[in-house]
């Protein structure tokens, strides 16, 4: 049987498997310290303030990504692209719904909360594990790719991506284990809820086929 015939259930369980073992390995290493500070000392006012702009706009962006996508459709009257955003929609809940019961199940205290010499430059207020803010760009950014695979949708949505998380440890409020389980996170709710949704378009047309008879 194929990979892309397994059952959701088991793809959400390994996940979550994946991301809990990943969470271990990383946040034992001294080096997600360490690697931090060399970020979050480097900090500099101009490239701070743009850092700052990055990660709050996470929420707009969210919100907005999928929101134009069914503008698009209302004008088109494409039914197909309106799936399109909600599967975009829907990545981003699944994304949500998986990292906060692991933030509040973890309860990982926020590095500029642990160690002193982090030095916090931004909003920080729940528990650091995951990046809630590193998933949701990433699921976004995954998911837009998936719904539209062309290079000038998938440069632009990966760089923000990246920049978000790189943004959440540069001002001092993420390890860079927290943004590499965040991404994880988002891609792979990106990736469940594309599968869900070629699912039920196949489904569908199974159903109507299947009427032709």
């Amino acid at each position: 049987m194929k990979a892309t015939n397994k059952p959701m259930s088991f793809k959400l369980l390994f996940l979550v498997i994946c991301v809990s073992i990943s969470y271990l390995t990383v946040n034992a290493q001294s080096y997600d310290v360490d690697l931090l500070r060399k970020i979050n000392h480097s900090y500099s006012e101009p490239t701070g303030n743009v850092m700052w702009v990055i990660s709050e706009s996470i929420t707009p962006v969210a919100i907005a990504t999928p929101l134009s996508v069914f503008a698009l459709a209302w004008i088109k009257k494409d039914r197909k692209i309106a799936l399109k955003g909600l599967e975009i929609a829907s990545a981003e809940i699944i994304s949500s719904l998986i990292t906060s019961p692991l933030k509040l199940g973890l309860k990982r205290e926020r590095p500029f909360v642990t160690h002193s010499d982090i030095n916090k430059y931004s909003t920080g207020g729940s528990y650091s594990f995951p990046s809630g803010h590193t998933s949701m760009a990433f699921a976004t950014a995954t998911s837009l790719s998936l719904v539209c695979p062309k290079w000038y949708v998938i440069v632009p949505s990966f760089t923000y991506a990246s920049l978000m998380g790189y943004s959440r440890m540069y001002l001092g409020v993420h390890y860079p284990s927290d943004v590499l389980i965040g991404a994880i996170i988002g891609s792979g709710s990106a990736y469940l809820s594309h599968y869900l949704f070629k699912k039920i378009s196949e489904n569908k047309k199974n159903t109507s086929t299947a009427n032709l008879f």
